[in-house]
């Protein structure tokens, strides 16, 4: 008989417990790090070690606003009470282990330098010099880095894009299963998922081909630490098979910028080397102790927080569809999408979205999370309620008051080949290059990454061949206004390749 995945169990269980579960949960519903932090400043032990303010009392009155004074006297770090980031081995370690519990990981790192950090770590600990890796086009930057870092080879693979949605999607099971066919000798997939607009992959199915071919499924989920909170978002990484997952807690929950978890699936002892040599021997307390908080208030009220931010979801994408020349991106085949976030399509009204949010910023006083050539995104989570819900709704019922009569350009589809890189990113850092005008480029090397937003998708990358179809891509993004990201051109006259001497 199939079990049901370890989230819906635990979803489902009574809720009656034994002598020792009470124990258990009780225990869950502390703070370790918090906890430890408070008992060393009612100490009162006179300071005469790091950090130079020496718990607030030399700090400037703006940071003491900026921070409180108990926040200062508990901003310590390195003291036995609390514990070695680096060999966690009481509050420290007692904070992830619970971690790992409440997202159904094996282990828990606790990252406080990003989840760009986390990923590179994720890649540092599993790949080597020359492993090939499927790297599909809308990965984040921090991917390339963990790639130069590892010295991993990237075979680059085409996501689907929506022309009428204007947006990117995710990865199909059809492209992964001709990149295995073409590649069986890959290691691994490092995938993003959901999207920054809230579209997952099908993770589940993607974990079981993968590991039938013997790789492994590393997920980028920086905007899905939610996801185990409610049935009706996608399923988390780590409930569909995930080998690791790096989520982004400060993005959707309650910790402070800057601070992730890393889960891990099966032995975390090679991940726990490669993220020691990438985090400061030097963390913040406040941004651990924001973790573990975040994971305290997930475990006392994150199924109740969330299913609410979900329903609120729900009425205000009614809400906006109601409005003349608005409509939500609310369901597209082949994928699932979380509620939560909120994809609003404006070119109804003639505006782009860059244009929208200007209007809402600056005469509404709404800021969105992001905009691109169509579209507005709203992030609900569980901080959010029927008023702040009601505000949103009534600052775009004023948009269509800013209609023009104008049709947006189409974004061309990207090109959609599987793509290797003729050298790998990591020797592609260290080689000279040289800048060249864009019609000398073709058959070149690129040495830089190049982005047009939208749709926010490398369309070059390190070690990748410059082709006649790229380039007229450029020029047809060029001439349509599209925002250049990453080169060191922002005109994108020349690209950065490989040098002849290479």
């Amino acid at each position: 008989m199939t079990s049901a995945p370890q989230g819906a169990l635990i979803r489902e269980r009574p809720l009656i417990f034994g002598l020792l579960e009470v124990i258990i949960l009780t225990e869950k519903f502390i703070a370790p790090i918090a906890t430890a932090m408070q008992k060393y400043s009612a100490d009162k032990a006179l300071p005469f070690h790091t950090p130079g303010h020496k718990q607030g009392l030399g700090a400037h009155p703006l940071l003491k606003n900026l921070v409180t004074a108990e926040g200062l006297r508990q901003e310590v770090s390195l003291m036995d009470e609390l514990d070695d980031l680096h060999s966690p081995h009481s509050c420290i370690r007692d904070a992830e282990k619970f971690a790992a519990q409440l997202w159904h990981a094996d282990d828990c790192l606790f990252i406080i330098n990003g989840t760009s950090c986390a990923i590179q770590a994720m890649i540092l600990a599993m790949l080597k010099t020359g492993d090939l890796v499927f790297v599909p086009r809308n990965s984040h930057r921090a991917v390339m880095a963990g790639l130069i870092l590892s010295g991993a080879v990237p075979i680059f693979l085409p996501i689907d894009f929506s022309p009428d949605l204007k947006i990117p999607l995710n990865l199909t099971i059809e492209t992964l299963e001709r990149a295995i066919k073409k590649f069986p000798a890959a290691k691994a997939l490092i995938l993003t998922s959901p999207n920054y607009y809230g579209v997952a992959a099908d993770l589940p199915k993607i974990a079981k081909i993968l590991h039938a071919a013997k790789m492994l499924l590393l997920v980028d989920e920086a905007h899905g630490a939610h996801l185990q909170f409610s049935e009706k978002l996608p399923i988390s990484a780590m409930d569909a098979g995930a080998d690791l997952a790096a989520q982004s807690t400060h993005k959707l929950l309650g910790s402070m910028t800057q601070t992730s978890m890393l889960m891990v699936r099966g032995d975390s002892a090679k991940v726990r080397r490669a993220a020691s040599l990438l985090q400061s021997t030097s963390p913040n307390y406040l941004l651990l102790a924001s973790l573990d908080i975040a994971r305290l208030q997930m475990a006392q009220s994150g199924f109740e927080k969330w299913s609410a931010a979900v329903e609120l979801s729900k009425q205000l994408r009614a809400e906006i569809n109601s409005i003349d020349g608005l409509k939500t991106f609310d369901a597209v085949k082949n994928f699932q999408l979380d509620l939560t976030k909120i994809t609003v399509d404006v070119s109804n009204l003639g505006l782009t979205g860059l244009e929208a949010e200007k209007i809402l910023r600056h005469e509404l006083k709404i800021q969105c999370e992001l905009s691109d050539a169509a579209n507005l995104l709203f992030l609900i989570t569980y901080a959010d309620s029927c008023a702040t819900g009601a505000k949103l709704i009534e600052a775009l019922k004023k948009l269509p008051a800013h209609k023009k009569n104008l049709s947006l350009t189409d974004i061309s589809n990207l090109p959609a080949e599987i793509n290797s890189v003729k050298i790998s990113p990591r020797e592609v850092f260290f080689l000279p290059n040289e800048t060249l005008p864009l019609d000398k480029c073709v058959g070149k090397i690129c040495a830089e990454e190049v982005t047009f937003y939208p749709p926010g998708i490398p369309i070059l990358n390190l070690g990748e061949i410059i082709t006649p179809e790229i380039i007229n891509y450029i020029r047809e993004q060029k001439n349509i206004g599209g925002r250049i990201i990453g080169a060191a051109d922002i005109e994108l006259n020349t690209l950065k390749c490989l040098s002849q001497d290479s």
